[in-house]
């Protein structure tokens, strides 16, 4: 799951957010009355939507860029009226759980992937299916599957992605080489993260070569990914646990080696998101699991990292070769309540500010300009010719070196979305991953076979 400036998949970042929910709620229903219906030839009359996510003002340079957008899109198409949510980030559970029980989210509204289940049974949200096409949004066709089966269910559509990415192997470049590593050849196995992480916490000064996340659903969420790369599966189907496995067991006991027998974990553990990104941005920390985003979004613009410290390789495994990764992204859906002209409209916004390239998020000569980071490998939301296109204008206005992830990008990990009913899951596991970090004499058998007994009858009664 995510949000625009710091989207995060299997954990929602709460503390320390400050939205105001008033003006939110308020500015949708005066929205939501404020629209005609189309006319034959499309949208007709004038035409006013409320759309979320957009960059608080705390967020200088993609607040100006958010309104600079919106009034070049406003002037391209003088019956649209976009009314714009500022928030820090865009889906707090509580705010939005009020919202989809009340009716009032915004006629346009960002979700996460994995929050579809929800949507749909708060009954809130609009089929979108009729609406879009290759026409309505010309980069459609080479949007990579995993995302638009992240907001389908049958085959009716209810959300158009925009952000969709996989996990890898975050690395502190300075702290490899300081270790006598090559942080050109970060490692791609179990075997070599061990070796190199205990090279790197023999640097001392509270320096670890690994760090993993145990609390607040991440533990869980981590793990579902390092199983992923393993080839293994969380849930077969949607209705059996299946961790419970070869897969499983080798991710914990990596693990478990890296804390105990190597001692290249932090005694401290329990952690959750934002934690270890403060350790890399201190440079205290060698690697750990995450998305690109945690660099350009959290480790240099909020913890003080320098972008050149930092790298990425491929989810680590035992073969070297990861088979899969989770993936997850953000989306937007359509209130139920919305008129075909205000499905249109947003539609056309989405379309420019979000899948089209040189435009919205994709505008890199700008992004450079307004000295925002341009050139890490993310969204992997194209394929195909779009993709092209993308890579291409992104390398002409790089401000980091993309060789600092070739092995990533060359590693090309299938994205496998997220388990059925994920968060739950992801808190069921969060214990395992804590006792595993926490217990020399953890019983890996016993925690993964506890585990599965209680996820599977969690999926029993989800469905």
């Amino acid at each position: 799951m995510r949000r625009r400036l710091h989207r995060r998949a299997g954990y929602r970042k709460v503390a320390g957010v400050t939205v105001v929910a008033a003006l939110g709620l308020t500015a949708v229903a005066a929205c939501s009355s404020s629209s005609s219906s189309p006319n034959a030839s499309g949208i007709g009359g004038h035409v006013t939507i409320s759309v979320n996510c957009a960059p608080p003002a705390s967020s200088p340079v993609p607040y100006k860029e958010w309104n600079e957008d919106v009034a070049i899109f406003e002037k391209a198409n003088p019956n649209i009226t976009i009314h714009s949510i500022y928030a820090a980030q865009c889906d707090i559970p509580a705010q939005f759980t009020a919202q989809l029980k009340a009716g009032t989210e915004p006629n346009v509204f960002g979700t996460y992937f994995t929050d579809l289940n929800q949507v749909l049974d708060s009954g809130q949200a609009a089929d979108i299916t009729q609406y879009v096409n290759s026409t309505t949004v010309p980069t459609w066709n080479d949007i990579v599957p995993s995302a638009k089966k992240a907001v389908t269910a049958g085959s009716t559509l209810y959300g158009i992605p925009y952000q969709n990415y996989t996990q890898g192997l975050v690395i502190n470049r300075k702290l490899f080489t300081e270790a006598g590593l090559n942080p050109d050849n970060p490692p791609t196995t179990w075997a070599q993260v061990e070796q190199d992480a205990v090279a790197i916490t023999k640097l001392g000064n509270g320096i670890y070569g690994y760090g993993e996340y145990s609390s607040q659903n991440t533990g869980g969420w981590h793990f579902s990914s390092e199983v992923d790369a393993e080839g293994g599966q969380m849930v077969s189907g949607s209705s059996t646990a299946a961790f419970n496995s070869p897969q499983g067991t080798s991710v914990l006991q990596a693990l478990h080696t890296l804390r105990f027998t190597d001692k290249a974990m932090s005694p401290t553990q329990g952690l959750a998101w934002g934690t270890l990104q403060k350790q890399m941005g201190a440079g205290k920390l060698g690697m750990y699991i995450a998305a690109p985003d945690d660099i350009y979004d959290v480790i240099v613009p909020q913890d003080g990292g320098n972008p050149n410290d930092y790298g990425m390789g491929p989810l680590p495994s035992d073969s070297g070769t990861p088979a899969g990764s989770l993936s997850g992204g953000n989306d937007y859906m359509f209130a139920k309540r919305d008129t075909p002209a205000q499905i249109e409209a947003g539609i056309k916004f989405i379309n420019f500010e979000d899948l089209t390239v040189g435009t919205g998020q994709f505008n890199f000569a700008r992004k450079k300009a307004d000295a925002l980071p341009v050139g890490y490998p993310e969204p992997q939301l194209f394929q195909g010719a779009t993709n092209t296109s993308y890579q291409a204008l992104m390398t002409k206005y790089a401000t980091t070196n993309p060789d600092h992830f070739k092995t990533f990008t060359a590693a090309a990990e299938q994205p496998m979305g997220e388990p059925h009913d994920a968060q739950a899951l992801y808190k069921t596991l969060d214990p395992v991953m804590l006792a595993v970090l926490t217990n020399p004499s953890a019983n890996i058998s016993s925690l993964l076979s506890s585990a599965a007994s209680q996820v599977n009858q969690i999926l029993s009664i989800s469905g």
